[in-house]
């Protein structure tokens, strides 16, 4: 038996798994999400209608990119898309956390404001396969519906749309000055960070047609990369750039994402504080409320999600745990970053956990 991993083509989170599992060179199948499949094996194996999902060829379930790619990092060995050293590793880190959580904002707003007639018939296609173009149309506009409602939740409306328009038009500015010069965020290997970010800007920005024009056409070299991580050509091949260097041209991105998300996953992590305090005993809710976020000079307000927090906590956990050389090598680079400062010191009074398919305070 192979690995079995169910997903979708316009699902983000399964395109950043997909890119993996091609580079890692894992053999499995892919087997689309229709509503059969939610119904008989996705939610009686997690409990709740999610995807990507991988069955292990020993039977294991695996729910969460970044869980799935840590399993095949340490079954398969070999080259590794962590790097070894502190400044890279500490960056590629903080890409997954940026692209996982906090591109999801344009990606969306680019899906359902641009492509929804294209969308609607694409999850009528995963949902009922066989069913013909009319009845998927009406099959993917029900189930579509539910994901254009996150829009407003996720921060998207009138007000703040001009300054998600103008952040994401600068930062495949930035990318694509950067990827002029280099394969992929840290050399001529993906590392993490490229995961984290290929999931937004392949399944919904790239991939969706009208998104993936305005890519092609502001930022071909973003293109071609997107294009280069999902069509792997040389599975485990690449190095990470030699003395730890991390490309100034990366600099814009990190201080965007300084910027703009982590004040808002402070807040959350607040948040999230404050709630515990008033529910010892419940399990975890999706959002904590909503809290203010600000892009581009603009502010507006979106769920505040614990999961973010779990992502963010991979890369706060490395860099605490830097010690002597490492450490200073760190504070050192961090110090070149605008806002760096608010990672560094951030607060987070309780740590996550992420078992049987549910987060939970540790």
């Amino acid at each position: 038996m192979t690995h079995k991993f169910y997903g979708g083509p316009l699902s983000l989170y399964s395109g950043k798994a997909r890119a993996y599992l091609d580079w890692k060179g894992v053999d499995y199948e892919e087997i689309l999400s229709s509503t059969e499949v939610y119904k008989t094996i996705i939610v009686p194996k997690v409990g709740r209608p999610v995807i990507p999902v991988m069955v292990t060829e020993a039977g294991e379930t695996l729910q969460d990119t970044t869980l799935i790619i840590d399993h095949f990092e340490a079954e398969i060995g070999g080259p590794s898309v962590y790097p070894d050293t502190p400044k890279q590793r500490l960056v590629a880190l903080l890409m997954e956390v940026f692209g996982d959580e906090w591109l999801v904002i344009p990606a969306m707003h680019y899906r359902w404001n641009y492509n929804e007639e294209w969308v609607y018939g694409e999850f009528g296609a995963v949902a009922a396969p066989e069913a013909n173009k009319e009845e998927q149309m009406v099959i993917g506009r029900e189930r579509g519906q539910a994901f254009k409602g996150f829009c407003p939740i996720l921060g998207i409306n009138e007000l703040t749309i001009p300054a998600i328009e103008a952040s994401y038009e600068a930062l495949l500015a930035d990318l694509d000055r950067h990827f002029a010069q280099y394969d992929y965020l840290l050399g001529s290997r993906p590392s993490i960070g490229d995961y984290g970010l290929i999931g937004p800007l392949y399944a919904h920005l790239y991939r969706d047609p009208a998104s993936g024009e305005i890519m092609k056409r502001l930022a071909p070299r973003v293109a071609a990369w997107v294009e280069r991580m999902v069509d792997v050509k040389a599975p485990l091949s690449g190095e990470f750039l030699p003395d730890d260097e991390v490309p100034e041209t990366l600099i814009p991105v990190l201080e965007r994402m300084m910027g703009e998300q982590m004040p808002f996953l402070q807040t959350t992590a607040d948040m999230l504080a404050t709630w515990a305090e008033g529910n010892p005993d419940a399990d975890l809710p999706r959002a904590v409320g909503m809290a203010e976020f600000t892009v581009e000079g603009v502010s507006g307000q979106r769920m505040a999600p614990p999961f973010s927090l779990w992502m963010l906590q991979r890369a706060l956990e490395y860099y605490q745990g830097l010690e002597g050389a490492e450490k200073s090598a760190a504070d050192e680079f961090l110090s070149t970053i605008n806002g760096a400062s608010t990672f560094q010191n951030f607060r987070m009074k309780l740590p996550l956990l992420f078992e049987n398919f549910k987060l939970a305070l540790g």
